[in-house]
């Protein structure tokens, strides 16, 4: 639970695959407490899961929060994004005052895929997000536990 008058927060990002070498993903998730739950699962050359936990402070969930807000993610709609399907999905989910998202769509590879898309602003603004989220946390990961996320 959050502090008394500060608003609940949470977020979670998964991105996966079933693919030859079994179910492959990468998922985070910040918890309104600060833990940082952290799992990077791939197969490939007989890898092992990466499991990781860490809580960061106060002050770095407001960076996320503000970085979350400034993004205008909960003002967009997936319902025109690309379905996931047999290459990937990606799901954010956001809970950020009153406010709950919940977003699903294919893997992208790219900007092209974006741009390609029938609603090429909204995705861009996910696409971004995603992008600043994953440095974030590729960077608390590192910088604690030394390793090498991906």
């Amino acid at each position: 639970m959050t502090a008394p008058g500060s608003e609940e927060f949470y977020v979670r990002y998964y991105v996966g695959h079933q693919g030859k070498f079994g179910h492959e993903f990468l998922e985070f998730e910040f918890r309104p407490d600060g833990k940082l739950r952290y799992a990077n699962n791939s197969n490939y050359k007989n890898d092992t899961m990466i499991k990781k936990e860490v809580f960061v402070s106060p002050s770095m969930m407001a960076e996320l929060k503000r970085i979350v807000a400034d993004s205008e993610i909960m003002k967009e709609d997936d319902k025109l994004w690309p379905s996931p399907d047999r290459v990937g999905r990606q799901e954010l989910e956001i809970v950020l005052g009153n406010e709950h998202i919940s977003f699903a769509t294919s893997k992208i590879g790219s900007l092209i895929d974006v741009q390609e898309s029938k609603d090429p602003e909204a995705l861009r603004v996910f696409y971004y997000l995603i992008q600043d989220l994953k440095c974030l946390v590729f960077s608390l990961i590192a910088l604690h536990f030394k390793i090498k996320p991906i």
